[in-house]
C-alpha cells in the first residue's frame, strides 16, 4: 500500500538501531500510523528530520502494510504551533493521551481536526484547563465512549444544576451518596461540559477528575502528563 500527503501529525519519535527512527503519527484518514523513518538519523538524508518533531502539521507518504510501515515522504503543511511552559505541557499531555487511547489503524477524520484545533486553542491562550476538557470529551465520543452528561443514568430525568452527582462508568450520573461514590460533581458542571460552554472555574478541578477516572479505564495505567498539569 502506497500513500501519499496524508496531512498528519507525529506524535512520538524514538530512535531505532543507528540511523532510523520509529515514529507514531495521528493522520487524518487512517487514524494513528506506526513508521519507520529510515536513515533519518544519518549526517545526509533526504527526508527532513527537522520535520519528524510533534505539534508541526506535516503532509506524510509511506509504503507497506501491517503495524509499521516504511516512512517515505514528508513536507511541511503549516508552520508549527507556538507552544510553551502550560501549553507545551498540554500539548504532550494531548500528544500522550491519544497515543495511549487510540487504537493504530483506526480513522476518525474528526478526531484530527479536533486535535489541530485544541493545539490552535492553545497557541491562542484560551483556558488551559477547559480546552483540554472539550478535547478529552470529543475524544472520547469519537472512540464510542461517549460520556452521559445531561440526565440522570438511573432514570433519565434532566440533571439539576444545583445537586451533586456521582459518575458511573457505563452508566452515567447519579445522586452523590458519599465517599464511596468517588468524583463529586455539581449538576451545573456537567450541564456546562455538556453544552460545550465553560463552567465556573470552581467546578474545573471536579471535572478535571472525572474525566481522569473515565480516561484511566480506557488506558493500561495512567498517564505520565498527568503529575505534570495541575
Amino acid at each position: 500500500m502506497r500513500i501519499e500527503q496524508q496531512p498528519a501529525f507525529v506524535l512520538h519519535a524514538r530512535a531505532y538501531r543507528e540511523t532510523s527512527l520509529l515514529l507514531e503519527c495521528l493522520t487524518r484518514d487512517h487514524g494513528r500510523v506506526g513508521l519507520v523513518a529510515r536513515g533519518v538519523r544519518r549526517e545526509r538524508t533526504r527526508i527532513p528530520r527537522a520535520l519528524l518533531q510533534p505539534l508541526i502539521p506535516v503532509r506524510l507518504g509511506w509504503n507497506g502494510r501491517g503495524e509499521l510501515a516504511t516512512l517515505t515522504q514528508v513536507e511541511a503543511a503549516a508552520p508549527g504551533f507556538d507552544l510553551n511552559g502550560g501549553t507545551l505541557l498540554c500539548a504532550l499531555y494531548l500528544n500522550e493521551l491519544v497515543l495511549r487511547i487510540t487504537p493504530r489503524q483506526d480513522p476518525h477524520p474528526q478526531l484530527f481536526d479536533d486535535y489541530a484545533e485544541t493545539l490552535a486553542r492553545l497557541a491562542r491562550g484560551e483556558a488551559q484547563a477547559w480546552t483540554l476538557r472539550r478535547f478529552e470529551r470529543d475524544l472520547l465520543a469519537h472512540l464510542g465512549y461517549a460520556l452521559v452528561l445531561d440526565v440522570d443514568g438511573d432514570d433519565g430525568a434532566p440533571l439539576d444544576p444545583e445537586h451533586d452527582y456521582a459518575y458511573r462508568h457505563e452508566h452515567g450520573p447519579a445522586p452523590w451518596r458519599d465517599a464511596h461514590d468517588g468524583v463529586r460533581l455539581r449538576g451545573a458542571a456537567l450541564l456546562a461540559l455538556a453544552r460545550d460552554e465553560m463552567p465556573a472555574a470552581e467546578h474545573l478541578p471536579s471535572l478535571r477528575r472525572l474525566m481522569r477516572a473515565v480516561i484511566a479505564t480506557h488506558i493500561d495505567g495512567e498517564l505520565r502528563s498527568w503529575s505534570m498539569l495541575a
